[in-house]
C-alpha cells in the first residue's frame, strides 16, 4: 500500500480562523497533482471533543500538524503548507524507492 501523508486541523465549531485554515487546506490539497493529492489523508479533530487536545491546544487553534509535527497555529499561509506537502510527497517517495 502507498504511504500516506496526514494533514490534521486541530478546531473548534464557531471558529473563524479555523474556517480559513479548512479553506487554505482544501485549496492547497485541490492544486496538487492528483497522484499527490490522493495520498493525503485530511482529519479535522475538535478541541471540543477531546480534553488533551483541548488542554494542548485551545489557545492557539486553528492548528495543522502534518503526519503529527506541528505545522502551524493560528494562521496558515498557502505556500508554506504546498511546500511541507511537495517535502512530505518527496520524503515518503525516497522511502518507498529505498
Amino acid at each position: 500500500m502507498d504511504a500516506v501523508t496526514t494533514l490534521t486541523i486541530i478546531s473548534k465549531p464557531d471558529c473563524h480562523l479555523c474556517d480559513v485554515a479548512r479553506e487554505i487546506v482544501d485549496v492547497v490539497v485541490a492544486d496538487l497533482p492528483d497522484e499527490a493529492a490522493d495520498r493525503i489523508e485530511i482529519d479535522e479533530v475538535s478541541i471540543l471533543d477531546d480534553e488533551a487536545l483541548y488542554a494542548q491546544w485551545w489557545e492557539k487553534i486553528p492548528v495543522v500538524l502534518i503526519d503529527d509535527r506541528l505545522h502551524a497555529h493560528w494562521r496558515l499561509d498557502a505556500g508554506r503548507l504546498r511546500a511541507a506537502l511537495d517535502a512530505a510527497a518527496a520524503d515518503t517517495a525516497r522511502e518507498e524507492s529505498a
